[in-house]
């Protein structure tokens, strides 16, 4: 990440050079904060298992998502045409209780999940296990489904609705309610954990990193400028859409999460069918990578390890954010928003990751060092750089620069808008978070989203490497706390579950006609 002219642009009286000196010390200040204060619980939760490079929250997340496909006989299976039925509007009634409809509730929660993980991570995944990452990714990606299955049902079912036709769900409302009913201790405390967790992944992860990506992305092609005027009109933007609440950020995300993923997909069907002779050979390689290897680093281990941890920080399958997008749906079945949320790692992992993996293993522009078998970056036939974490969005852009040249002006557009409805998305995520541990009311929400926004400015104008580390730490210890919680309650979910396909099946639940 860039160091960007905060202090210059504020700090007028100062000369560029004392401002730059300003802003460097303003980041490196924070960080040695939160370098010193939280970098234990940062270590902690990425922590690797002994003797791997396998962090044990990946782990954690792939065993709870494998044990509950098994638990509901693998439902993203059997209903899966089902949840495009769903999707459609099939079996929808406008009178039931809710705020948005299952397409916009989708829209939201894909909109949090889809982003620059889709576009630079695979990249790394790909860089460093080789193409059979790509197989492992698309494997954890459908177990994940059963996941999204089990959290978006219970955040449904136990959701607060409100006179005015309001609702709040999620983890912290089935952790308190689902716990009471099974006569369970500790839900309170798991449902505060998880909030205050929550809210600072959400001012983190869901905000601070998107407004810096995006600012990089930008001043990458403008030239560099100050941070803080992006972050400002990000932050205007953003308020004028999350003030309105999940009605307005559900009618900004059912049409900016379609446009900006046909266009991110049809840009890589494009690259694929220009080079279709290389597509089987492509398989072939993402099958052989993903048991044989393919150089040292892209050896069976590697290309598991980066495949799931690909797919396990992608589509937060087990983190719980999406349950709370969810639980605004209509509906009066909790099973339905489930069956429908099982789609979303389908479209964020099984199709948009696996298609940027393809074009990147088709384009050519990873090659085998044979001096350290590691993946590297290639440019006019010379290795030229170790794939990192830093160098995913390059390694990306390069790969769809094989076939159009004017592609990192189309990247730009994707990862604004991706960060964007990143942004959206995680605002209601935490504003419920906040509401649950502060109480509902429009004076404490706008309290929130005016924070929120501050926030985006704070992101785009400074470097805060040790901040976001901490915030992406706080996202997965959501993760912990949910996956727990799911493991005392899914056996609710599973009489919700063979309730609602009983009474599709005797005909008591019947299609609407529209």
């Amino acid at each position: 990440m860039k160091k960007q002219l905060f202090a210059a642009a504020t700090l007028a009286a100062t000369s560029p050079a004392a401002a730059f000196a300003q802003e460097a010390s303003f980041d490196d200040r924070v960080n040695e904060i939160f370098s010193n204060s939280t970098g234990w619980f940062v270590n902690l939760i990425f922590m690797n298992l002994p003797g791997t490079s396998f962090p044990w929250i990946v782990l954690w997340l792939v065993v709870a998502a494998s044990i509950f496909t098994v638990y509901f006989g693998f439902i993203q299976v059997r209903a899966f045409t089902h949840a495009i039925s769903l999707v459609k509007g099939d079996y929808s009634d406008p009178n039931d209780a809710g705020e948005v409809s299952h397409f916009q509730a989708l829209a939201t929660a894909l909109s949090g999940t889809v982003g620059l993980g889709n576009i630079a991570g695979v990249a790394v995944a790909v860089g460093i296990g080789g193409p059979g990452a790509t197989f492992w990714m698309i494997v954890a990606g459908l177990l994940g489904m059963a996941s999204k299955f089990t959290e978006c049902t219970l955040g449904v079912k136990y959701r607060n609705e409100y006179p005015d036709g309001t609702v709040s769900g999620g983890p912290m409302y089935y952790m308190t309610k689902g716990f009471k009913e099974r006569s369970l201790p500790g839900g309170g405390a798991l449902a505060i954990l998880f909030s205050i967790f929550c809210i600072l992944g959400a001012l983190g992860g869901g905000n601070m990193f998107q407004a810096n990506q995006a600012h990089a992305q930008i001043s990458g092609i403008t030239g560099d400028y100050p941070g803080w005027i992006t972050g400002i009109i990000f932050a205007l933007i953003v308020f004028a859409v999350i003030v309105g609440g999940i009605k307005s950020i559900a009618q900004v995300t059912e049409k900016v999460v379609p446009f900006m993923g046909i266009m991110y997909v049809l840009s890589a069907l494009v690259i694929l069918l220009v080079n279709y002779d290389q597509i089987g050979w492509a398989f072939g390689q993402i099958w052989a990578g993903a048991f044989t290897g393919l150089g040292v680093a892209g050896g069976f281990v590697g290309a598991l390890i980066q495949g799931f941890k690909r797919a396990a920080f992608s589509n937060e399958a087990g983190v719980g954010s999406a349950a709370i997008a969810h639980s605004a749906v209509k509906t009066k079945e909790p099973v339905t928003e489930g069956v429908v949320s099982l789609l979303e790692p389908f479209i964020d992992t099984v199709v948009i990751c696996t298609m940027t993996a393809l074009v990147i293993t088709i384009s050519g522009v990873l090659v085998v060092n044979p001096e350290t078998g590691l993946f590297v970056l290639n440019e006019a036939g010379t290795a030229i750089q170790t794939v990192d974490g830093s160098s995913g969005v390059q390694l990306t852009s390069a790969a769809f620069a094989t076939g159009f040249s004017w592609f990192p002006y189309l990247l730009a557009v994707a990862v604004v808008l991706f960060a964007f409805s990143t942004m959206i998305s995680w605002s209601y995520y935490g504003l419920k978070a906040w509401t649950y541990l502060f109480g509902e009311g429009k004076t404490k929400e706008i309290i929130f989203k005016v924070i929120f926004c501050i926030f985006i400015v704070i992101g785009a104008a400074a470097d805060l490497g040790a901040v976001i580390d901490f915030s992406d730490a706080m996202i997965f210890a959501m993760a912990v706390v949910n996956i727990t919680a799911l493991y005392f309650l899914m056996p609710i979910v599973k009489r919700e579950m063979n309730s609602y396909f009983a009474r599709i099946k005797s005909g008591e639940i019947v299609k609407h006609v529209h």
